[in-house]
């Protein structure tokens, strides 16, 4: 499954030639995304981001309760069996 993640921009780049990127945060990390898909987005906005490109915004609101689904979810995993090799010495 591919998920894009929400993560609040927090410096632009849009030096040189290249296609403009920015230091986007994600719950304390940082990372360099490609902007080039939302370029009107700016420090203090929050975007979805997959496979290092940010694909559209969102309000802080909307980004929030996203962020709440997946650490719900993180937390659902952590309760499942890890893998199915494990299930398959319990079955069989």
């Amino acid at each position: 499954m591919c998920l894009g993640i929400p993560g609040l921009i927090v410096e632009r780049d849009d030096r040189g030639d290249a296609l403009p990127s920015a230091r986007v945060e994600f719950g304390g990390i940082q990372r360099k995304v490609c902007i080039a898909c939302v370029p009107d987005a700016v420090p203090g906005d929050y975007v979805i981001v997959h496979a290092g490109i940010a694909i559209s915004r969102l309000d802080a609101e909307e980004a929030e309760r996203l962020l709440e689904h997946l650490r719900t979810i993180g937390e659902l995993e952590n309760e499942l069996p890890p893998d199915s090799e494990e299930l398959d010495e319990v079955s069989g």
